[in-house]
């Protein structure tokens, strides 16, 4: 098992989840974390901290003294301008494993990637591992880049890649306004700006913590700087659900979890998503920050294909199948927002 762990971005949604699994499982585990990280949530499960940050190289070889594997989490999901998505999921990521490949015994380092770094399905078939990617998002290509980084150093440092897809559970705002929307349509209709036939794979924060630990001990690594390229998918991982819904699909689970199981889905005409996109991508180019809830990018995904990819390598190769089904991670998700006021 290993023993002696750095995670970074730890005080994230799924670094929360993991850290938890790490600590559950007894391994001694460093939290990278920045001066303006709010580490309350952590402190009670006996973790350490040191800080330093994966865009600053300087700060990263004193928190690597001492540990036998990296799971590497930290990741911007938007940012304005979009050149800081490749600052720290591409560059951030070759620091840290330029990190590892200088430590006298290289750590074994775990990425978390995306399944938009693979790009979209089509509605019937599930990404596997030995496709090609095809990015569509600018986080999608950020993420790529970000794993042929790690690959610069495959053979000197045993890496292996995660590209989660659609991540849910305790703790995840974004999921969140997913319920609240369904709580503020009174009349039980509910819009989604997506194609109808869209498909979505899916994975519980905890459940993708196990994984991710089980990757650490028993996965197979990145055998060259070519292998991200998935011309074998050595070293590379998809981990889902089996089931795929469809985003209306999913909108009637949590209703049901929410006591609403007359959900009616309305779905939005393509044209009148990329008729809001573009004045609020362009009201947030002028006023800077975080570009929001419907921009571009999200248009580009929202109509790109099914975002699926197949779970059946990490059930074969490692074993790995959920500890609870899908209905019952979502039903479980509500209640916790719920006990937490949050709903």
């Amino acid at each position: 098992m290993i023993d002696t762990v750095l995670v970074t971005g730890a005080t994230g949604f799924i670094g929360q989840h993991l850290v938890e699994a790490l600590a559950q499982k007894g391994s001694n585990v460093t939290c990278l974390v920045r001066h303006t990280s709010q580490i309350s949530r952590l402190q009670p499960l006996g973790v350490s901290f040191i800080e330093g940050d994966i865009t600053d190289e300087r700060s990263l070889p004193q928190a690597l003294a001492g540990i036998n594997a990296v799971f590497h989490i930290a990741g911007l999901l938007e940012a304005r301008p979009r050149s800081q998505l490749y600052e720290v999921n591409e560059e951030g990521t070759r620091n840290l494993t330029q990190a590892c490949a200088a430590c006298r015994k290289p750590p074994v380092l775990v990425v978390l990637s995306s399944l938009e770094a693979a790009g979209s399905s089509p509605d019937d078939a599930p990404r596997t591992e030995s496709e090609p990617s095809t990015p569509t998002t600018t986080y999608g290509k950020s993420k790529l880049a970000g794993e042929h980084a790690a690959a610069e150093h495959a053979g000197e440092v045993p890496i292996s890649i995660v590209r989660a897809p659609t991540v849910f559970g305790e703790w995840d705002r974004q999921t969140l306004n997913v319920f609240k929307l369904l709580r503020l349509a009174r009349f039980g209709i509910h819009p989604v700006p997506l194609r109808r036939t869209m498909r979505l794979s899916l994975i519980h924060a905890h459940d993708l913590a196990e994984f991710l630990l089980l990757v650490a001990d028993w996965g197979e690594r990145l055998a060259s700087p070519m292998n991200v390229q998935e011309d074998s998918g050595q070293g590379l991982y998809y981990v889902a659900y089996d089931e795929h819904p469809t985003f209306a699909e999913l909108l009637r689970m949590a209703g049901a979890a929410l006591g609403d199981r007359q959900a009616r889905v309305i779905h939005i005409p393509q044209v009148f998503l990329w008729v809001l996109a573009f004045p609020y991508e362009a009201w947030y180019r002028v006023r800077g920050g975080s570009p929001g809830v419907i921009n571009l990018d999200k248009a580009r995904a929202a109509f790109a294909g099914s975002w699926t990819c197949s779970p059946e390598k990490a059930r074969m190769q490692l074993g790995f199948t959920p500890s609870l089904p899908l209905i019952d991670r979502v039903q479980q998700t509500v209640n916790w927002y719920q006990d937490q006021g949050w709903l």
